[in-house]
């Protein structure tokens, strides 16, 4: 009788150690890559992103978080999530000319105040124009940074004319920008732009305030040369491969969704918020931050326009029509002014006063 109950015992516990196997194998395995350093910001957000998709999705899906470009660099991100290394990727498209041109329509100088406005913006020109740049990824969030602006290690931009003979690290439309407003831009990868800035590589950066503490260049930066109405900015992206999004159950898409949903915000407002570090950080090494006056901004965005006519003209040249070009960036400018109210009204802390 006692082998008996023995027996039966381990028939009960074959049974649910089978079955506790196969609810383990079930849990789907999703890879997050960003290139990021681990203590960034946008790292330590994403990581909060990802707790809260695992907690929510426990014994459903399993998301990894790799940061600082061990699983896949900035520029290899949009590739590698075709391919399969990853299955969600946070990048920006300046990393990747051509492959998305319609999104860096963000990197034109379109006069964005903040991040915060930006975040809210572009989310709503994506929602309003599903791309077909875009079809083989699901998209999550999209963040054009804040306002680029010119940081120079040894000479001061005070005048369009300071920027002529500059080396200028730049990406994306960024570097379109920098040609028009004189200098030379120089493709640098934000992993490698301190060094290239501290060993004299390049003379500056287009880059925005929050580079200043995020990557620690206000250590080698002594001038910031600013104003949110001639930058430009990246955009930013954290997409999940189409494919795999598609294979997901449909109520786990909806928890995907809805916690997405709520971090656009807090990562608007991060942006904003690691804009005023960055600039409290320059401070504090010295560094001198230079307003362009009124008339200088004028010659700097009308130096900008030729980035904007080139920027239709390359998007013609693959069959898009100018009054469809024309229609994005009336979309943007009128959704620019709702949101400006919007930070307004919740009396949202940023960097540049308008």
């Amino acid at each position: 009788m006692r082998k008996k109950g023995l027996g039966i015992l381990g028939i009960v516990l074959s049974v649910f150690f089978i079955s506790s196997f196969a609810q383990a194998a079930e849990v789907i395995k999703l890879k997050f890559a960003s290139y990021f350093p681990p203590m960034h910001a946008h790292s330590i957000i994403m990581d909060a992103y990802v707790k809260d998709l695992n907690k929510a999705l426990a014994g459903k899906v399993d998301i990894s978080y790799h940061t600082g470009g061990t699983l896949l660099s900035a520029p290899k991100i949009a590739s590698g999530l075709t391919t399969g290394i990853a299955d969600i990727g946070l990048s920006h498209v300046g990393y990747t000319r051509e492959r998305f041109p319609v999104s860096e329509i963000f990197g034109l100088p379109i006069g964005l105040p903040s991040p915060w406005i930006g975040l809210h913006v572009a989310n709503d020109f994506f929602a309003k124009f599903p791309l077909k740049e875009w079809e083989d990824y699901h998209p999550l969030m999209f963040a054009p940074s804040a306002t680029t602006i010119i940081h120079t290690t040894k000479k001061p931009v005070r005048k369009l004319e300071d920027m002529r003979g500059l080396k200028i690290r730049a990406t994306g439309r960024l570097a379109d920008l920098t040609t028009a407003l004189g200098a030379t831009p120089v493709p640098i990868g934000m992993p490698d732009m301190y060094e290239s800035l501290r060993k004299g590589v390049v003379d500056g950066t287009m880059s925005n305030m929050e580079t200043l503490k995020g990557w620690k260049t206000g250590e080698v930066i002594k001038y910031a040369t600013t104003s949110w109405k001639v930058g430009s900015c990246d955009t930013f992206y954290v997409v999940m491969n189409k494919k795999k999004w598609d294979s997901l159950p449909a109520d786990v898409q909806k928890t995907i969704t809805t916690i997405t949903d709520d971090y656009k915000e807090k990562w608007a407002k991060l942006w904003n918020d690691i804009d005023i570090e960055g600039v409290q950080f320059f401070k504090t090494q010295g560094g001198e931050i230079i307003d362009l006056t009124d008339a200088e901004v004028a010659r700097w965005i009308k130096a900008g326009d030729a980035v904007t006519a080139d920027f239709k003209k390359d998007l013609m040249g693959k069959g898009y029509k100018q009054a469809e070009i024309d229609s994005w960036l009336s979309f943007i400018k009128e959704r620019i002014e709702y949101w400006k109210g919007q930070e307004k009204a919740k009396k949202i802390a940023t960097v540049y006063k308008y």
